[in-house]
């Protein structure tokens, strides 16, 4: 009989792919309630409705493809995909949108890559990427912060009984990148609009981006994610945002609203940290995260979309292997990292 002989201390998890994925979702629940607040209740029936859609997708394409459904629906991989794409949607989002969105990135995104760990993009973001190039007006209808239509409202606009034209408007990223587009971007006009301008950053979303902080950090504390993503993506958004906006203040927007304003915590936090389709060394994952932050300076500053969070993380999810690649750390005993299959 073979023993294996280690020294103290000798402990056992129970910690598994669904343990974990169900802390990242626990880990979203901050954000979910201050979108509820600020937005109304579109958000939490989205996410309800996406995670129904999540779980049957799968389950037809695991029948499909001959696997045992209720094994791998177990590991709540199809949930957390649904979460996070239903929080990135619009609470004005009819049923259809989050239909089309979640059953793309189940079936396509993930399951015909292989499933859960051979998907070389992030799902969510190509379901959010899709939705965006295909509905580009119904991705960009959002409420204005503080004006929450009741829960009755919210059915309505998600079975689409009620027009959404007459609650919807810009977001503060949407206004800040018109406002200069037009040529009206001074300091009079900025100061004109009030959704600029809430405690930190845009109206609304500084808590918005607060609360997904929050969650990001109590997934730090329990090590189901590293620091090194986060930073990297914050410090690359808000540095060259500081050194844009110290050169002309009116032409870029701050640091703070920068980081604090549409998707960036939880791109920081939730999206680029995908064990799946990230870089996985921690020098490579500083330079992945950090390469996400810049694109999405550039985009937000100089490009046609808003926020720019899922693009970035698409690109650098190409990107990630030949980070790697080129950051491995050396192994112990040997003069330089190994890089590949030497002949």
């Amino acid at each position: 009989m073979a023993l294996i002989s280690s020294t103290s201390p000798h402990t056992t998890v129970s910690n598994n792919t669904g343990a974990f994925m169900r802390q990242v979702i626990y880990a979203t629940l901050p954000g979910l309630a201050v979108l509820t607040w600020q937005f109304g209740w579109g958000t939490v029936i989205n996410v309800l409705w996406a995670v129904v859609v999540a779980l049957v997708s799968e389950a037809l394409i695991l029948k499909a493809r001959g696997r045992p459904v209720a094994f791998y629906l177990k590991d709540y991989s199809a949930v957390l995909t649904a979460v996070l794409l239903a929080l990135a949607l619009p609470p004005t989002s009819p049923w259809w949108l989050t239909l089309i969105g979640v059953s793309f990135a189940i079936i396509v995104a993930k399951q015909l890559y292989g499933g859960l760990g051979m998907n070389p993009f992030n799902p969510a973001m190509v379901g959010y990427v899709l939705l965006l190039i295909s509905f580009p007006v119904a991705m960009t209808q959002w409420i204005a912060p503080g004006e929450a239509p009741s829960l009755v409202q919210s059915w309505q606009l998600f079975t689409g009984q009620l027009p959404v034209d007459g609650l919807s408007g810009a977001t503060p990223l949407d206004t800040f990148r018109t406002l200069h587009s037009s040529g009206a971007g001074n300091e009079s006009e900025l100061a004109s609009h009030g959704i600029l301008h809430g405690q930190f950053a845009g109206l609304g979303w500084e808590w918005v981006n607060l609360a997904f902080l929050l969650g990001g950090l109590y997934l730090i504390s329990r090590k189901i994610i590293t620091w090194h993503i986060p930073v990297g993506f914050l410090a690359g958004l808000a540095l060259p945002a500081l050194v844009a906006w110290l050169i002309d203040p009116v032409r870029f927007a701050d640091p703070m609203f920068q980081i604090l304003s549409g998707g960036a915590m939880l791109g920081a936090f939730f999206i680029a940290t995908d064990p799946v389709s990230a870089a996985t060394s921690r020098s490579g994952r500083l330079i992945y995260a950090a390469l996400i932050g810049v694109l999405i300076w550039v985009i937000r500053s100089f490009g046609g979309y808003p926020d720019a969070v899922a693009f970035s993380v698409l690109l650098l999810n190409l990107c990630a292997p030949f980070i790697d690649y080129y950051t491995q750390p050396r192994t112990y005993g040997h003069d330089k990292p190994n890089r590949g299959t030497q002949s």
